[in-house]
Order: structure tokens, then sequence, then C-alpha cells
């Protein structure tokens, strides 16, 4: 559900419905049965930068999908036409430039570029991103400003909050101002879990302070 205003033109992210992002879980079928059921809008499992940027395009006749295939014949990530105008790539990545390569990949099959900014995971941690770009601000700002200025979707990103509402309020404002047409909070910290209680008052408090919507997750 969303709380906020209203985002820049291109994908409207103002009192949507949404299936969040899943791992192993967010693919083309459940995708499909999502907006089959009421979602506005899709987001795809994480997809490191890395492994996307070893892939080709590939337009499936047989299924009527574009496939991002590896070499060795694995789909990395596969999209359709009946999706096309509410799907969501997200990433994981640590370095700009391979955020905005990666982007321009996909660039024309989706509506909407996003960054996992949240994942508390140790190989997310380990590699740079996810929840560890937390306490990179200036990175956050460099890999957001390349995506926003480089592709012509909306760009938006995922993060959790940080241990203080005032750490939290002020690295969302440097997130807005980079030019993201949305951001979606996880109401935890990098070390809780979902058997910890959501904040809903940092959630409340980032709404009231960003001028665009905010994705409550």
């Amino acid at each position: 559900v969303i709380v906020g205003k209203m985002a820049r033109p291109g994908l409207n992210y103002t009192d949507k419905v949404i299936l969040a992002p899943m791992v192993r879980i967010g693919t083309l079928p459940m995708r499909l049965l999502a907006l089959q059921y009421g979602a506005d809008i899709v987001y795809g499992e994480e997809i490191i930068d890395h492994k996307m940027l070893q892939c080709s395009r590939v337009v499936n006749p047989i299924l009527d999908t574009v496939d991002f295939m590896l070499s060795d014949g694995r789909c990395v990530f596969r999209t359709c036409q009946a999706e096309r105008d509410s799907v969501v790539f997200q990433m994981g990545t640590a370095d700009a430039e391979r955020a905005l390569r990666t982007a321009k990949l996909v660039e024309a099959d989706v509506a909407g570029i996003d960054v996992n900014m949240g994942c508390p995971k140790e190989f997310s941690l380990k590699g740079g991103m996810g929840a560890a770009l937390l306490k990179q601000p200036q990175k956050v700002k460099e890999i957001l400003t390349a995506l926003v200025q480089g592709v012509s979707k909306p760009v938006t990103c995922k993060i959790r909050i940080l241990p203080s509402l005032e750490e939290t309020l002020e690295l969302v404002k440097l997130i807005e101002s980079t030019g993201v047409a949305a951001v979606a909070v996880h109401g935890r910290d990098m070390t809780e879990r979902s058997h910890n209680p959501c904040h809903y008052d940092f959630i409340r408090e980032v709404s009231k302070t960003l001028s665009i919507p905010v994705i409550a997750k």
C-alpha cells in the first residue's frame, strides 16, 4: 500500500497495491497471478547486477516472452507484454556504473527500475549491497543519480529504517534529492526480522517528510 504524494510522470506509485520483491517467488508466473488478482504494480525478485550483465536478451517465440539468458542456457529474468506497463526490475548493486549498465539492458522491457538497499543477508552485506548501502549515503546518491539521469523509466529504491528516526529521515531526504519517483520503506532495521514488530511510526514520519510517494512494506 502507498502513502505519499504524486510521483513524477511515468509509472504512478500513488495509492497502489504492489507485489513486493521476493527471492525465488517473484518470477513471471507469480507476477502475472498478482496482476490478475488485483495488484497494480509487481516487483521482480532481486537480481544481482554482475549476473544480469552476463546475460543476452532473447525473444522467446514459444512462450511469447523476453528472456535474459546466460551462456549456459539458464534464464535469469523473464518478462512479457502482459506485464510490460506494471513490472519493476529490482537489482542488487554496489556500483553506479554497473547499476546503469544493468538498467539499460532491461529498460525497454520493464516499467520501472528499483535498487535493493534493504537486504540484510550476509551475501548482500559482504558485497556492499542491500542494507550495507544504508551506511554509505554518498554511494546511495551516486547509484540513484546515475540511474535517474541515465534511464527513461522511473527509478525507486527499497530501504530499511536506521536505528534512529533522525538518521532515517536524513537518508530519505538524500534519496529524494536524487530525483527518484518513490521510495519503499521496510519498517524494520537491518538487525530485525519478521517476528519483530514493524515500526509504522517511522514509515508515517517518512511519508510526512517527503513529497514523493512512500511505499509501506
